[in-house]
């Protein structure tokens, strides 16, 4: 039986059939743009999946590099942590957030803007000063590398449940919505075309009958003509034409 799969309970009729087609159309196209979709923010994710990669060994080498930096600090001026809290009076870099459109899916970025100025200016005077100042660059490169891979890290945490929602929506529309809508264009059309046969043979036993009983009215009038000539009386007067203007060859006057 054509339709036999799941379909919709809707009542055959030729504009369920329209409507229908149009909503077919409306979900191929609906897949084609989240099939779309799919594989941009697929190209994005797997791009900004190398760039984590990179940004998280390159944060692996700048943090060894701090924490040698740190020791020599230590090695070289002692323990220097209670100066740095004393002259830390404000902020040395502030992190700006903006947005970025990916396929419709916002994305945040995350970006450094360093203070210019410096509040340890003092420290490491005495000693150790080209050791603070390694440190302090060292440190400020750490930073900013965590600040790129907290933003490569929140993209990548964002594209990935985008990616499995759409994938879903995706595999819904193609697996299940589809198959469906085209069930019960098949089932529509079955039953309509069920439809006309029934008319056509309908239409066929009334012309039938209508012949049929057209022969028989003309076979009964024709039969009734033929009992009206049966029954009618002979015509006497039919074959004696004029007296007067005949004559008898036997008579002589």
């Amino acid at each position: 039986m054509s339709g036999a799969g799941p379909r919709e309970n809707i009542f055959p009729t030729r504009m369920a059939l329209t409507n229908t087609k149009l909503r077919l159309k409306g979900a191929q196209t609906g897949h084609s743009l989240l099939a779309k979709k799919r594989d941009a923010l697929t190209t994005r994710f797997r791009a900004i999946l190398r760039r984590v990669d990179e940004a998280k060994r390159k944060m692996g080498r700048v943090m060894q590099l701090a924490s040698f930096s740190l020791a020599e600090v230590t090695y070289a001026t002692g323990d220097i942590s209670y100066l740095v809290q004393e002259q830390a009076k404000s902020a040395s870099f502030k992190v700006k957030a903006k947005q970025e459109n990916v396929s419709g899916v916002v994305l945040p970025a995350f970006e450094v803007d360093r203070v210019p100025g410096s509040d340890f200016n003092l420290t490491g005077l005495g000693r150790g000063g080209q050791q603070v100042l390694r440190a302090k660059e060292v440190y400020a490169k750490a930073v900013e590398t965590l600040v790129d891979l907290a933003s490569l890290q929140t993209a990548f945490m964002i594209l990935d449940e985008v990616i499995r929602a759409t994938n879903r929506r995706v595999n819904a529309i193609e697996h299940v919505v589809i198959p469906r809508l085209e069930n019960t264009i098949k089932y529509i059309t079955s039953e309509l075309d069920e439809m006309d046969r029934e008319e056509f043979f309908r239409l066929k036993k009334v012309q039938g009958k209508k012949k049929r009983d057209a022969e028989a009215a003309d076979a009964l009038k024709k039969l009734q003509d033929e009992a009206e000539i049966t029954a009618s009386p002979p015509n006497l007067a039919g074959g004696g034409g004029d007296l007067l203007g005949s004559k008898d060859e036997d008579v002589i006057f």
